[in-house]
């Protein structure tokens, strides 16, 4: 008895070792990404299916753009995937990636109180709705994280003529936070704020908060995604970076982003090679 016994307790723990080994060695990439693709809920619908397409596993960092394409430039990560189409090519110009390809897009809006102390609801004009709401001197909640959202809002105040570090600590407040803190922020202190769309559709504590302006073609949002260049960086995992790649550009990775939706409401619009397409034409 005590000579099986022994040899139970020995093959338990030779089959827990091989199957700990063999969880090691299961393929895996890092994803540097933004706040919004972890946060909006994407990713957990998407990497199941890619996994069990591949038996790769997708382990995301979700920071700010500015972030994440340093820890790239830091060759902590294999894929790249944010959202500041300029930063990202000077990403790639400067050899930190391979290529860039556009994969999906949604927009910005701007929220604000229900009683909009600024008087911009409805409006299809950003810049102008800033202007209007740094004249009231009305609470905006920015994001100041160089973020691909925090870029988009920097530029939209620039387009307004507004120099926000000028009026800093008065009714414009950087949280130096992610969308969610920001928009948290914002809802307790019945502030306008710029986000992007999905995280807004998926947010939970909206408290007083609307959407007052959308609809310009200066929200558009475009999100990009790049290998970290191999080159560069030698432990860049390619075969696997390159398949999760070519998966999101490929018909069923568009069609997993196509059908990510919450309370019938679609948050990310794929449009990968529509760019080629339109040069091409």
């Amino acid at each position: 008895m005590r000579k099986l016994a022994k040899f139970t307790i020995v093959a338990a723990l030779a089959a827990g070792l091989t199957s700990a080994a063999a969880h090691a060695e299961d393929p895996f990439i890092i994803v540097q990404s933004t706040t919004s693709t972890e946060n909006s809920g994407l990713f957990k619908h998407i990497l199941p299916i890619f996994k069990a397409k591949t038996g790769i596993d997708v382990r995301v960092v979700a920071v700010g753009t500015g972030q994440a394409i340093k820890n790239a430039e830091n060759g902590d990560g294999d894929v790249l995937l944010v959202h500041a189409k300029k930063s990202e090519e000077e990403f790639v110009a400067k050899g930190g990636g391979v290529k860039r390809f556009d994969v999906m897009y949604n927009d910005f809006v701007i929220v604000g109180p229900k009683s909009d102390p600024a008087k911009v609801a409805r409006s299809k004009d950003a810049a102008a709705s800033l202007k209007a709401i740094a004249d009231a001197k009305a609470p905006f909640a920015s994001r100041g994280d160089d973020s691909g959202t925090h870029k988009a809002e920097l530029k939209l105040w620039k387009d307004a003529g507004v120099d926000v570090k000028a009026a800093g600590g008065d009714w414009y407040r950087s949280t130096g936070s992610g969308m969610g803190a920001t928009l948290n922020t914002a809802s307790g202190m019945g502030a306008y704020a710029l986000t992007d769309r999905a995280t807004w559709i998926s947010f939970k504590n909206k408290g007083d908060l609307t959407i007052a302006v959308e609809g310009d073609p200066k929200l558009f949002n475009q999100y990009g995604v790049i290998l970290v260049n191999p080159e560069k960086h030698k432990h860049v995992k390619v075969k696997e970076g390159q398949q999760f790649i070519d998966w999101l550009l490929g018909a069923e990775g568009q069609n997993a982003i196509r059908s990510f939706t919450i309370d019938g409401q679609q948050l990310f619009f794929p449009n990968a090679g529509q760019e080629n397409m339109k040069k091409a034409g």
